[in-house]
């Protein structure tokens, strides 16, 4: 056998040791089957009970969870699936099959059944263009998890996760200060705080601005692929005062993870998919009670983020402004409210864009067809859960009516 032949070999061994081993591997839902029933007090908290609390904080609590303005009794996960307004926790469309998977899964066991929610707050703002959500979870082993929404499904919140990155501080930012204080204050416990996409900005913002004695009680801080900040941030007094308690995870093709990603120490995770559609944190793999590391970040996908961000810092804040804007002026012209509207009306959407392009100079162009490429990726990957959860129900309504008689053949 040949050197080549040799190597093809082991490599073709490899690939099938690879597969096999990524085939056992689950994501965030296999991890609830299998640790469940085991309580807080018996398991500490993990970096995949993280990344399922950030998950639930998506879902619609309106009317079901006290308001943070009002003070009321906490309800536990059990009382909201026994709640008539149970169903209106997944109205958001993209994540709806998933989530109702992830609270059975939470429900099943000791774990998470018993967990108490309270203080909710959502705030959409369109004006300010704001979208700012929060909840806080009560562990049974006597901590508390605060845990900020990350990006819904509006066109608005996209913005401001844009904002967010380039023009610190933005209202999302200031709230969780004033959220997080509060709850802090109400509570007197020991905390974790955390959150996905946008969520994990606004987890390690507010740790950085909270009052020190709030601060003082924070256990960790989980980002789940959040947008970083401008580099003069992690040089600041106050984020050296949490940077040892900063836990930032990205998949392996991660864009929004990496946004002003240049200083903060961050690890990276194998996804079940590919490209920016690994933001989704239902596609991230899990082993056992852990997420599985991948080697670093994809070279091609960094090569994309480093040019973003290199970009980004040679413009002054008026050029970023104007950046944004036109972001949002390009995106918005495609009429849509929403991403998935955004995905689902595409010819629609691109024809309003190209001519909301026209006036645009050719390196801004570059950057605003890499931002929309982006979304449509993002948002695509939920489109296609759509039309596998509406073929899934068509196929159950098919088999609960029963096959069709067929007619006598005639000869």
């Amino acid at each position: 056998m040949t050197l080549v032949a040799a190597n093809r070999s082991r490599a073709a061994v490899y690939g099938q040791r690879n597969r096999r081993e990524r085939g056992r591997m689950g994501t965030v839902l296999n991890y609830l089957r299998k640790y469940g029933d085991i309580s807080f007090r018996e398991k500490p908290m993990t970096e995949v009970d993280s990344l399922a609390l950030c998950q639930l904080s998506y879902l619609k609590f309106d009317g079901l969870v006290p308001d943070v303005r009002e003070e009321g009794e906490s309800v536990t996960l059990r009382e909201l699936a026994e709640s008539p307004g149970f169903d209106g926790l997944f109205a958001d469309v993209r994540y709806e099959k998933v989530n109702r998977e992830l609270v059975r899964g939470m429900l099943s066991g000791r774990r998470f059944s018993s967990l108490k929610l309270n203080y909710y707050i959502n705030v959409v703002e369109k004006e300010w263009e704001t979208q700012f959500s929060a909840v806080t979870c009560m562990l049974d082993d006597g901590t508390d998890y605060v845990v900020f929404r990350g990006t819904d499904e509006s066109i608005v919140g996209w913005k401001e996760d844009f904002n967010m990155a380039f023009l610190s501080p933005v209202p999302g930012q200031e709230y969780s200060v004033r959220y997080l204080s509060t709850v802090a204050e109400r509570l007197n416990r020991p905390f974790y705080v955390g959150g996905h996409s946008k969520g994990g900005n606004l987890a390690v913002y507010s740790a950085m601005k909270c009052p020190e004695e709030v601060r003082k009680r924070i256990i960790r801080i989980y980002s789940m692929d959040g947008p970083g900040f401008r580099p003069e941030v992690f040089t600041s007094q106050e984020y050296g005062a949490i940077a040892d308690r900063v836990v930032k995870i990205l998949p392996h093709s991660s864009l929004v993870g990496m946004l002003f990603e240049s200083d903060m120490r961050f690890q990276v995770v194998e996804s079940r998919t590919f490209g920016l559609a690994q933001h989704d944190p239902y596609t991230w793999r899990v082993e056992e009670d852990h997420l599985v590391r991948a080697d670093g970040i994809r070279e091609r996908c960094l090569l994309r983020d480093n040019t973003l961000n290199q970009w980004i810092l040679s413009l002054d804040e008026q050029q970023l402004r104007t950046f944004v804007d036109t972001l949002y002026q390009v995106i918005t012209a495609s009429r849509a409210d929403s991403l998935i509207e955004f995905t689902s009306e595409w010819k629609r959407s691109v024809n309003g864009m190209l001519a909301a392009m026209k006036e645009v100079d050719d390196e801004t162009m570059k950057m605003l067809k890499e931002v929309v490429k982006a979304l449509f990726e993002i948002a695509g990957e939920q489109m296609r859960r759509e039309v596998t959860k509406n073929l899934e129900e068509s196929r159950e309504k098919l088999t609960k009516q029963g096959k069709p008689k067929l007619s006598p053949r005639r000869s």
